[in-house]
């Protein structure tokens, strides 16, 4: 193996370790058994546990982000097919990265060059609160207010990600939808069977 594809080999193993095990519970001998290599293999490439999985959280958190950011990306699109898309965007994550939003909801015990979960979710609340803001601007509302708005949006999808994490029923599209309905809907004036209305 080269040294790339021992580290990249290395990342797999650990992350699957962390998900599995949370970071307390894992260590560097279970790490470099798994990956069929010695303990001193492990620290050259990372320097320890902390290194490796500091490495591991910055992938997911980068992956995670772009997902959600890219989804927001078309400034012209109406409100509601933004929100569509970013609870898709966290729930395509998930479904695609589930030992990655394990770790990531789990608490950091170690900094990492991208923070921690609660910010990367602060991150995406900035940009949706900028989409607000304009938003909020044209209808003549307060766009102060658009920070509040926007951590409500971002906090109700994200713990409903989490719940979903585990319970995967209904199906990520329905999830989504249910998500909008209540977002632009509110509790009284819930559509019966919510649908998106366009996908990305």
């Amino acid at each position: 193996m080269t040294g790339k594809e021992r580290r990249q080999q290395l990342l797999d193993v650990a992350r699957a370790l962390f998900a599995e095990k949370g970071y307390d519970s894992a260590s560097v001998e279970e790490i470099a058994h798994r990956a069929g290599v010695s303990k001193p293999v492990v620290y050259e490439h990372f320097g320890g546990k902390e290194g490796i999985y500091a490495v591991v959280v910055d992938r997911e958190m980068s992956a995670m982000l772009a997902g959600v950011t890219q989804a927001l990306a078309e400034d012209d699109a109406h409100p509601r097919v933004l929100l569509e898309r970013a609870a898709c965007a966290l729930l395509d994550y998930i479904d695609g990265s589930t030992d990655g939003f394990r770790i990531l909801v789990r608490d950091s015990p170690v900094a990492t060059a991208s923070g921690t979960f609660s910010s990367l979710l602060n991150d995406i609340a900035t940009q949706v609160e900028h989409i607000l803001g304009i938003q909020f601007a044209k209808r003549g509302y307060d766009s102060k207010l658009a920070a509040l708005y926007s951590q409500s949006l971002v906090g109700m999808v994200a713990l409903t990600a989490q719940w979903w994490l585990d319970a995967r029923k209904p199906k990520k599209a329905e999830v989504a939808a249910h998500l909008v309905n209540l977002a632009w809907n509110g509790l009284s004036h819930l559509e019966d069977k919510p649908a998106l209305r366009k996908r990305r």
